[in-house]
């Protein structure tokens, strides 16, 4: 164990997380949005819960959480918690030492749970004496700008805003209400909605990847179009948007983009979409709402993907593909098809070889 490590304080460390509570069973009932307590005996009316913890290691001035699955069962008949989320099908899995709270989606409940005693640290209105502000910038006094941060000409800072140390926020780029951008991120060219989480080292609004060939070789293509992101955006560490070359750059409301994500320029992703890390969209692909792209999945330009599909990881999309289908592999093609053909293959490797089989003309040839 680590020097100093505090076995009690592994869900929420208080050097790295603020705590709130303890609190009432009916304030963390209130906070799981309509949740019910189940079984529930006068005493524990008036249980007080500490905090969060694991179902393995919960003990009785803690919350914890059980999805609504079998393989769960084992430790949620073992947990010392003091109360537990469960869907109402788990009810009656819960130990008489616990109370139940019944909730339609655990997970859900848990997380507004979670951050009733975990809230996000208030935000410390005003402008570190190393900042860098253009005097035509606009910045609410509400909003907190970090150390080194750099505030182009002409921007504008809304309400509540925190900017981390380091970032830069280029020439009249505007943050919506309630931005948190993370530490040495960069905005530029860009117009970001309200309540936009930007996490550490994401680079927003650089030149897009275009080029004419020459004979004499490459002639760069001016960037000229901007990015949007809509309210309520997530943008995970190290991730890179483009802004757009003639036309802008939109993420859509809601949407969920995972660390090291690659946006290139004119990409259009509509609204409550989940893009997982080391995914690449090329220039002028068009994501309808509530696309599902999987770990490192490859989008090629110019192509639309329809809403609700899913495509799993490591998929190579090589085509527009319909609404709700769910694709994988690569060049990408629907999930039932790809697995027929790996059963194919395990055949042929199963049986020695790749059959042999006649063509029209009745000659032998190998099956392509």
């Amino acid at each position: 164990m680590a020097p100093g490590a505090d076995r009690s304080a592994l869900a929420g460390d208080p050097r790295f997380f603020q705590r709130a509570g303890p609190h009432s069973l009916a304030a963390v009932v209130d906070a799981a949005s309509g949740g019910e307590v189940g079984a529930a005996t006068a005493p524990s009316q008036r249980l007080m819960l500490h905090g969060i913890a694991p179902l393995a290691t919960a003990t009785a001035g803690d919350v914890t959480y059980c999805l609504n699955s079998r393989k769960y069962l084992p430790a949620l008949a073992e947990t010392r918690a003091g109360a537990v989320i469960v869907h109402a099908d788990m009810r009656d899995r819960v130990p008489a030492s616990s109370v139940a709270i019944v909730a339609d989606d655990p997970q859900v409940a848990w997380a507004r749970v979670a951050t009733l005693f975990h809230p996000l640290p208030p935000v410390s209105p005003g402008i570190h004496p190393s900042a860098v502000v253009a005097a035509s910038a606009q910045i609410d006094p509400s909003a907190q700008i970090g150390p080194l941060v750099v505030i182009g000409e002409n921007a504008v800072i809304g309400s509540r805003c925190r900017i981390g140390p380091l970032v830069v926020i280029g020439d009249g780029v505007e943050l919506g209400r309630d931005v948190r951008i993370g530490p040495q991120a960069s905005v530029t060219h860009a117009l970001i909605g309200d309540r936009v989480y930007i996490y550490p080292g994401v680079r927003i609004g650089q030149d897009g990847f275009g080029f004419a060939i020459t004979p004499e070789g490459f002639h760069t293509i001016p960037q000229v179009g901007r990015v949007v992101i809509e309210d309520d955006v997530e943008i995970g560490a190290n991730t890179t948007v483009d802004r757009g070359a003639l036309e802008d750059t939109v993420i859509g409301a809601g949407t969920r983009i995972d660390n090291l994500v690659q946006i290139a320029h004119n990409v259009r992703i509509g609204r409550a979409c989940v893009i997982v890390a080391h995914v690449g969209i090329s220039g002028s692909a068009v994501l309808e709402d509530q696309v599902v792209l999987a770990g490192q999945v490859g989008v090629a330009g110019h192509l639309r993907i329809g809403k609700g599909a899913r495509i799993g990881a490591q998929a190579g999309v090589m085509a527009d593909v319909p609404p709700r289908a769910e694709l994988v592999g690569a060049p990408a093609q629907p999930v039932k098809a790809f697995f027929k053909e790996v059963a194919t293959i395990r055949r042929w490797v199963r049986d020695g070889g790749v059959p042999r089989v006649r063509d029209s003309r009745n000659a032998k040839s190998d099956v392509d």
